[in-house]
């Protein structure tokens, strides 16, 4: 019986199993005297301790929430000002308290069993469509771990799938650090050269990375590099900024073959630098090369739409030397709540905060302009960037009844 004079005992009772009359029968099966013997036979001793680990006493859940708090309570309250694709937002109540603070919502991972997943299924597939609406290309995946990751998976795409020969990857030197950094972390064990530059030194390389916006904020023409690699029988990445991407004309429509981008300031908090759910789409040509996971549109028995995991291609689902990725994890939560962040607000109302905070921008560069302070993208704050945008219709893999922002 557990101590219930002692909350840490029952705690423990509750949650860490096996008790000792199962590790003794386990280590009766196994031919072992003791949990020492094992580490003793299983661990070399190169990378043994000698010394026991420094392990506190066990505390309640409640002295550990105390603690937590206190420590918590330390910290002083800023408003960042750091960008580079973090960015402060308001989540609406009805979907904090409904989703982001519902465990029903948030504990929900991988659904395998589509039969009973139809809910979580139909959110992802909102996200999708999403994705697919904003970059103008046919086929996005259900959310990647985050922007810099999601780079790195698009170029191991690239490389599958792009004509170009070479093993040679150009980056635009406009584009944030960080991602720049996981690109060549990824990129140096399979033997992809990294070329940061700008548009003449894109020649030669399978697959180009570039940003609209920019990492400083820029409204860049980046027409000659993508014609240049595709000429040579290359791919184009661009990294798509998702508020911008409601008035500026779409990643596919300026020629990019697959649009990544962060969907964090639809509503996801900061949290400190993450986590944040990522986002790629490619084109349909392509959407056999696409990493992680994809919700597509099917039929039951009865022939009545029906929604479930389409290629699956992780290496959850395959043998892993035929998955396109084997460590492509998806952020639904996050997803779930940009998806259901864009229909609350729908089309209209993303414009319109889009354009006040295009607005917000102007002003400031206005006044630093009139105090004299130079202002390195003034000119792209403040000229008009709306463009003809039209939602995806017909999606390959996820056919919708209606666009997102029809609703």
């Amino acid at each position: 019986m557990p101590d219930i004079d002692h909350p840490a005992s029952s705690f423990t009772d509750r949650h860490i199993a096996p008790g000792d009359a199962d590790i003794e029968r386990m280590l009766s099966v196994i031919g072992v005297s003791s949990l020492e013997q094992l580490i003793r036979d299983t661990v070399p001793e190169s990378i043994r301790s000698t010394e026991a680990l420094a392990v506190p006493d066990a505390e309640s859940e409640v002295q550990v929430v105390e603690r937590l708090r206190a420590i918590a309570a330390q910290n002083t309250p800023r408003r960042s000002m750091i960008g580079m694709g973090y960015v402060d937002c308001v989540l609406p109540g009805v979907i904090r308290r409904n989703v982001l603070e519902n465990p029903a919502w948030y504990t929900a991972y991988t659904p395998y069993q589509p039969e009973i997943s139809q809910g979580r299924l139909e959110a992802l597939l909102n996200f999708q469509t999403l994705v697919c609406e904003l970059t103008g290309l046919e086929v996005a995946n259900a959310s990647l771990l985050d922007e810099a990751t999601a780079a790195a998976e698009a170029m191991t795409v690239a490389r599958r799938v792009a004509t170009a020969p070479g093993e040679r990857f150009f980056i635009h030197h406009d584009t944030h650090p960080q991602i720049i950094n996981v690109v060549r972390t990824r990129a140096e064990p399979i033997g992809v050269e990294v070329v940061v530059g700008d548009g003449d030194d894109a020649d030669g390389c399978f697959a180009a990375l570039v940003s609209c916006p920019t990492s400083t904020g820029g409204i860049v023409d980046h027409s000659a590099v993508i014609d240049r690699i595709h000429a040579a029988g290359g791919l184009v990445i661009m990294i798509v900024d998702p508020l911008a991407a409601v008035r500026l004309r779409s990643a596919g429509d300026q020629g990019a073959d697959i649009a990544i981008g962060s969907a964090q300031r639809f509503g996801v908090p900061m949290g400190c630098g993450g986590p944040h759910a990522a986002f790629m789409a490619v084109r349909a040509a392509h959407a056999r090369s696409l990493p992680g996971r994809l919700v597509g549109v099917s039929t039951d028995t009865q022939g009545r739409p029906a929604l479930r995991l389409a290629l699956q291609t992780r290496e959850q689902h395959i043998r892993r030397e035929r998955a396109t990725s084997n460590i492509c994890t998806a952020q639904v939560l996050l997803a779930n709540i940009a998806g259901l962040y864009a229909s609350w607000h729908g089309r209209a109302g993303l414009e319109a905060i889009h354009d006040r905070v295009h607005a917000h921008a102007s002003v400031l560069a206005a006044s630093f302009d009139a105090a004299g302070v130079s202002v390195r993208h003034s000119r792209s704050l403040t000229r008009s960037v709306s463009t003809a945008w039209t939602p995806t219709r017909g999606l390959v893999l996820q056919q919708m009844r209606v666009s997102i922002f029809d609703v």
